[in-house]
């Protein structure tokens, strides 16, 4: 097992990791992006998965499954564009669940599951 940090302060402060590699698979923690908008925080969030999906050898085309969560669901299609660019030819199996998230601020997190290599 491989445990990844990216060196948030959450992650020491409430005891979690980035994304764990274990069973054939790269576990990413959901993950909440930067900006004010839904697309904004959407494209930040994903900066911050990739990042973890290549310190453990993967990469968006070998992720699996993605749970979206948004406050508001009606904010979903805006991020449609942004999700089809980075799975392009390689789409997961995926959910969107309507829910309050950790702060009134996010508007998207995302947490993905991919194959691991190695």
């Amino acid at each position: 097992m491989k445990r990844i940090k990216s060196g948030g302060v959450f992650e020491e402060k409430i005891g979690y990791c980035r994304a764990v590699v274990a069973g054939g698979f790269v576990h990413v923690a959901g993950t909440v992006g930067q900006g004010d908008t839904v697309e904004e925080q959407c494209k930040s969030a994903l900066e911050v998965i990739g990042g973890a999906l290549e310190k453990a050898g993967s990469s968006f085309a070998d992720v699996v499954r993605v749970n979206y969560y948004l406050p508001d669901r009606a904010e979903f299609e805006a991020c449609w564009p942004i999700l089809a660019e980075t799975f392009g030819e390689n789409p997961p199996a995926a959910t969107m669940v309507e829910c309050r998230l950790i702060d009134d601020k996010y508007r998207i997190e995302i947490e993905v599951t991919a194959l691991a290599h190695g």
